[in-house]
């Protein structure tokens, strides 16, 4: 190891350091998506995971990482390339079509002051037709990235009652979100 002694040569060696980590063109840096999700009952849960696992066919190369709402800090919200938001739809409080609780305190209360501008996002909202504002969660989430100057970069997808049945629908969402992300991010396929 070779020492330093001039401090003037040291910091030169430490922005050296840090540029070469900086430098490192975009087309072989490694893409990550991080979705953040909110299940209760395990029907978005299963939606992601359906999800995960056809992205890991599609890009094997991204990392992709997945954090429940409720283990969220506001910041985290900015990690990855591309963000993703999952929740239901909640009829809490007697008041229908509402995100599911961990999502509302997570963007509502935590996350209310976060600025995505700029941030490459997609939603996933589920809901249940026996009501009246089916997957409003799909709005909710919406209304968030825009609000919070996120640049939505395809059409939520929306899951209606069960999830059970509809990965074929959740897989054909997860070949345009890739889609989407490569043409956001300037990518070659």
């Amino acid at each position: 190891m070779t020492k330093v002694d001039r401090p003037e040569a040291q910091g030169q060696l430490m922005d050296n350091t840090a540029n070469a980590v900086g430098d490192v063109p975009d087309s072989i840096r490694r893409r990550s998506l991080h979705i953040v999700f909110a299940s209760t009952s395990g029907h978005t849960e299963y939606v992601v995971d359906t999800l995960i696992d056809s992205l890991k066919g599609m890009v094997p190369a991204w990392e992709i990482e997945e954090t429940m709402a409720e283990k969220t800090q506001p910041q985290d919200l900015l990690r990855g390339d591309v963000l993703v938001l999952a929740s239901a739809t909640w009829n809490t409080g007697s008041i229908e079509g509402q995100l599911n609780p961990h999502m509302w305190v997570l963007l509502q209360e935590k996350a209310k002051n976060l600025d995505l501008t700029g941030k490459p996002c997609a939603c996933i909202g589920l809901g249940d037709d026996r009501y009246f504002y089916t997957a409003r969660a799909a709005d909710r989430l919406q209304h968030y990235v825009e609000t919070h100057h996120g640049q939505l970069i395809l059409p939520t997808l929306s899951i209606i009652n069960e999830p059970y049945g509809q990965e074929e629908t959740v897989r054909a969402w997860g070949k345009q979100l890739v889609d989407a992300s490569v043409q956001v991010l300037g990518l070659k396929r």
